[in-house]
């Protein structure tokens, strides 16, 4: 059978997938789809898999067919053993992994991959369910050339790995290239899909443990200790703790073991995660004295100045930065808003109320402008107890999306 011939196959099949697909995928929209979704006729030049082909034209348009949030059950092997010992150091090398071990073929006109995150995250109770509560906006605008403001598409990744757990994550699909509506525009190539598992921004997996990353100013972490396993990246540390850990002390274990790696020139990260337990924490690599580059890391835990942060180091150590929480400025006021209003509820919020939060907290087109992290492209109400997610995106709280893992 030809490619051309095998590819009009599969389109033909699609909508028998995607009823499969919404029978058996733990998610639905709260508001009624505005069409039926579409397949697509996108070409898919660096993948001739059967089995990949078909995960990746089963994308689904959850709004119809806006472009504006998608979501995916990847079926296939992301050989996360393998990401783990090739000691992926950043952008450059999650790119390269991806293209080597993902691929079938090499593409040779291929585009960057790009990572960036602002953002808010706290961690609470529900005092009616007693459920626990981790609330999340992901921040950050991206803009063309001229300035103005790219639509991005929102990726719902589900993954259940082979002696792993199932977990759900979520990806901003314009740091690999694609704009809004990308899967149907008839010229995206869809190969680089492949790479969705390393690109989460946050998620939470089938034991209740959930994770974000959040933008920090200031050099990149790059330890280099040489009783650690291997070098690892911010997103890849994410994908092997979604998958292997249960609770925020697991996660931390597992961190220990390796060297943090982030490539960027100008910025650094730290992880907020929260569990079933009721267990938070904020992750950050911090300096020694005398040091260029973050290198110790730190868990700020069991206190409730950890169950909130924003864009600048939370760590004591970090005081007299000037990324630090003195005197850095970025995040500041949302920082304090969630500062207040988490103390005044004494900890303890509704899901309702944890969004109405978030809302609070959302940053709008024109707000922190000479900033990259100024619009808020998704809110996040994540149920660590009963594995689910509650999402609204571009800040339309009238109109949310749950979806779970199970």
């Amino acid at each position: 059978m030809t490619n051309k011939n095998f590819g009009s196959m599969l389109r033909a099949l699609l909508p028998l997938c995607i009823l499969f697909s919404s029978m058996m995928l733990a998610s639905c929209g709260d508001m009624a789809k505005d069409d039926d979704p579409k397949p697509t006729s996108n070409p898919i030049r660096w993948v001739n898999d059967p089995a990949k082909l078909e995960m990746l034209y089963s994308l689904v348009d959850l709004e119809g067919n806006k472009g504006r949030l998608y979501e995916m059950t990847y079926t296939v092997d992301y050989k996360l053993d393998e990401a783990l010992n090739t000691g992926i150091v950043g952008q450059m090398s999650l790119m390269q992994f991806a293209m080597t071990q993902l691929l079938d073929k090499n593409p040779i006109d291929s585009k960057g991959l790009s990572f960036d995150a602002g953002c808010s995250a706290f961690a609470c109770q529900d005092p009616e369910s007693k459920d626990f509560i981790m609330g999340r906006n992901f921040d950050f605008t991206h803009r063309d050339k001229n300035g103005e403001r790219v639509m991005i598409p929102v990726i719902v990744v589900h993954t259940a790995p082979a002696g792993g757990k199932k977990s759900v994550s979520f990806v901003d699909g314009q740091f690999i290239n694609y704009k809004s509506g990308f899967y149907t525009d008839g010229t995206s190539d869809l190969s680089m899909l492949m790479a969705l598992p390393y690109l989460l921004l946050d998620g939470i997996n089938e034991d209740g443990f959930a994770i974000s990353v959040l933008k920090l100013d200031g050099n990149p972490t790059r330890q280099h200790y040489s009783d650690r396993k291997n070098n690892i990246f911010t997103t890849v540390a994410m994908r092997m703790l979604l998958d292997r850990a249960s609770t925020v002390s697991e996660a931390t274990k597992m961190l220990e073991e390796y060297n943090m790696c982030m490539d960027n020139d100008k910025a650094s990260y730290h992880f907020f995660m929260a569990d079933a337990t009721g267990d938070y924490a904020i992750v950050e690599y911090t300096f020694k004295e005398g040091e260029e580059y973050p290198t110790e890391m730190e868990v700020l835990k069991g206190d409730d100045a950890w169950r909130y942060v924003t864009n600048f180091y939370a760590s004591p150590s970090m005081v007299d930065s000037p990324d630090g929480s003195v005197l850095s400025t970025h995040g500041k006021s949302r920082y304090n808003t969630l500062k207040e209003n988490l103390s005044n509820s004494k900890y303890k919020l509704n899901p309702v109320q944890a969004m109405e939060l978030l809302q609070k907290v959302a940053q709008g087109p024109d707000e922190e402008a000479t900033r990259s992290t100024g619009f808020t492209q998704w809110s996040e109400v994540y149920n660590l107890n009963k594995k689910t997610v509650k999402m609204s995106i571009l800040r339309e709280f009238d109109k949310t999306f749950t979806f779970s893992v199970e």
